[in-house]
């Protein structure tokens, strides 16, 4: 937990690069004192600094006007539905994707929803939302589908799937800024950077000799579906693995994946994580596989499922993914290292917003 602490405090000198070298001295003096009040009162005066103004530009570069208020909200991602509802702004979303359904008991009951690929736009204008939030995943064929809603005069924000876990704190702070919460997102953006901090300090202690190979598949191979679906570099996830001290069975590669049934056995991992909640005992599954059996993951019984829901969708929970992955894969490393997203997160808010 002092760790941890020290990291927090460390970090929060990144409240903004404006603060000038004397500043940043005195915040790094104070951190070694692991002193979080006297640093966290610091780090109210260098929020002050910090521009939250609306933006102009969405995350895909497209100039964008977004309205000074925002009381009703259309999302098209349930990664941005989830991060909404965290802010306390489910009250006002009108419409969502039909994957954000997850969520429809915090949101209004009559809320419309939409399939995200092709969407329904003449419906989602009656709705007369403020702004729409989309994905990468809808402009996926290469042009928008919601072209005809931005015609409308309706604002609509473009967020890429990113491919990195900074990317991801941007998109918070992006969003945040977009609906008034500014403050609250710069909150989570940096309360997930000095979470994943704490996570790789505690990995720092993963010799070379010890650093396990890890496969996460996000489907069971069969007939109908002969290859499996994994990620290399160029993803949050491959940082997801980097972090926790564990090597991507296919880090070599590019990119979100789909391998051969041999490639996987090739890549002998040590690890096998199942990120697919949509297949009821997809661990059990794979232990089961003919021709697996001399897997490493297979031999050793460390087949594991993970939560999709946390890991697959790009917002602050990933952090809470990174933790349950590093626990299935170092145990003894992160047995104890508790979950301190929601701490960290509160304690740089209270004290930014007073």
């Amino acid at each position: 937990m002092k760790k941890i602490l020290s990291i927090i405090l460390a970090l929060a000198a990144t409240l903004s690069i404006a603060t000038g070298c004397s500043k940043i001295k005195e915040i790094k003096e104070i951190s070694e004192n692991s002193d979080i009040e006297a640093l966290v009162s610091l780090g109210q005066d260098v929020y002050g600094e910090l521009n939250l103004e609306i933006p102009k530009k969405d995350r895909a570069g497209n100039d964008i006007k977004v309205p000074d208020n925002i009381e009703r909200i259309v999302s098209m991602a349930p990664s941005t539905t989830q991060f909404l509802i965290d802010l306390g702004l489910g009250s006002k979303i009108v419409g969502i994707d039909t994957n954000s359904a997850t969520y429809i008991d915090k949101l209004p009951s009559d809320v419309a929803q939409f399939d995200m690929m092709s969407p329904d736009n003449e419906a989602i204008a009656a709705l007369k939302p403020d702004i729409v939030f989309t994905s990468g995943m809808s402009s996926a064929g290469g042009t928008s589908p919601f072209q005809s809603v931005i015609d409308s005069g309706i604002c609509v924000a473009d967020i890429p799937s990113p491919d990195s876990i900074e990317g991801i704190s941007e998109d918070l702070k992006f969003i945040g800024c977009c609906v008034g919460k500014g403050a609250e997102a710069l909150a989570y953006a940096k309360g997930l950077t000095v979470f994943m901090e704490g996570i790789k300090e505690t990995a720092k202690s993963v010799s070379e000799s010890d650093k396990k190979t890890v496969l996460v598949m996000m489907n069971v191979p069969s007939s109908e579906m002969p290859t499996i679906y994994t990620f290399g570099k160029g993803t949050y996830m491959n940082e997801m693995i980097d972090a926790i001290g564990a090597k991507n069975a296919f880090g070599d590669k590019e990119g979100w994946l789909s391998i051969s049934v041999e490639e996987a056995i090739a890549a002998n991992p040590d690890v096998i994580l199942m990120d697919c909640n949509w297949l009821p005992g997809a661990a059990d599954q794979v232990k089961a596989l003919e021709g697996w059996e001399n897997v490493s993951a297979i031999k050793n019984g460390t087949v594991y499922q993970i939560d999709e829901d946390l890991c697959s969708r790009p917002n602050q929970h990933i952090a809470d993914a990174t933790l349950e992955w590093g626990k299935a894969v170092y145990a003894e490393k992160f047995g104890d290292f508790t979950n301190q997203f929601d701490d960290i997160k509160n304690e740089i808010l209270e004290k930014v917003l007073g």
